[in-house]
């Protein structure tokens, strides 16, 4: 009963977002969804890594914008179509995740953020100062669009993308290898005492991590048509792991609710003005405090209490 219920909400979910360009009238605030959308990607990208390994990465902008600049280049300078360059984007960000994850997860804990964090670091700077293909700090403009730019068409398309990428990171969270990350996110030493090479895991969840926000980056930039190396720094980093955080750290709809919440929050916040950031943060430092369990923990913990009272009463 309640995997259908699941189902249910799920696809009332997807066909209320499928009907967003005919309900929208300000095409501002659709442009806004597919910025979600993307980040929906993302997010679920960082969950794999955050939510059910235990480990906190912060590379994930710098991932997006490693697939950013691939799809870009690879269309700039090979004159591949735009559809080829977008696939190919989280193979190339795979094999940068390969070359960084292998020696840096080894290490646990605190030591591990701190060595993405400095990973993220180095690729923006090497985007700022290898100005002969990334243009440095001025950014590469005029990148080609799918369907001319159409908004409505590139909606449907990114919705397609996070609705499957959800579902294949719902698979992977139900599957063997995900209660294996979730048995290392609850206790490595004992993973590893039964045998199993917990670092290999790792390893998989960090790299489908970095192919999803190298996924997330060339849809971005192909969508924006402007990219340059500010947009990948660590505060984008730290928004994705927010919005894992938000959302609810572990769930497959939490990363959904939370990349919706990063990026429009600041927006409806635009009434402060001036002190328009200030909210934004106040706001993600109570909720980050009252809320460890995020939106879907919070509404889990509340529909659990309703029903035991419920069968209490009944009783």
């Amino acid at each position: 009963m309640n995997r259908t219920l699941t189902f249910l909400a799920w696809l009332a979910a997807f066909a209320t977002l499928a009907m967003l360009p005919q309900l929208i009238t300000v095409k501002y605030y659709l442009h806004l969804s597919i910025l979600a959308l993307i980040w929906v990607i993302m997010a679920q990208g960082q969950n794999l890594i955050q939510g059910y390994t235990g480990y906190v990465s912060i590379v994930g902008a710098g991932f997006m914008g490693i697939g950013a600049y691939s799809s870009t280049l690879l269309g700039l300078h090979l004159h591949l179509p735009t559809w080829v360059t977008i696939a190919m984007a989280p193979m190339v960000t795979a094999l940068f995740a390969l070359a960084t994850g292998y020696p840096s997860l080894r290490i646990k804990g605190h030591y591990f953020a701190i060595v993405t964090l400095a990973f993220n670091l180095i690729i923006v700077i090497v985007l700022v100062n290898y100005k002969e293909l990334t243009n440095g700090e001025t950014g590469i403009s005029n990148i080609p669009k799918l369907w001319g730019g159409s908004r409505d068409a590139y909606f449907y398309l990114v919705l397609l993308l996070a609705a499957f990428l959800t579902l294949l990171a719902a698979l992977i969270a139900r599957s063997r290898v995900g209660e294996i990350l979730l048995a290392i996110r609850q206790n490595e030493d004992l993973v590893g005492s039964i045998g199993i090479a917990a670092w290999k895991y790792k390893l998989f969840a960090f790299v489908v991590s970095a192919m999803y926000a190298g996924l997330a980056g060339a849809l971005y930039a192909h969508f924006q048509g402007f990219i340059n190396p500010e947009i990948f720094g660590v505060a984008q980093s730290l928004d994705a792991i927010l919005a894992v955080i938000l959302g609810g750290s572990g769930t497959i709809a939490g990363p959904v609710i939370g990349a919706f919440l990063v990026v429009f929050l600041p927006e409806l916040l635009r009434f402060a003005d001036s002190f328009r950031l200030i909210l934004y943060g106040l706001i993600l430092v109570l909720a980050t405090i009252f809320m460890p369990i995020g939106i879907v923990g919070v509404c889990k913990a509340l529909i659990c209490r309703l029903s035991g009272k419920g069968l209490r009463h009944g009783a």
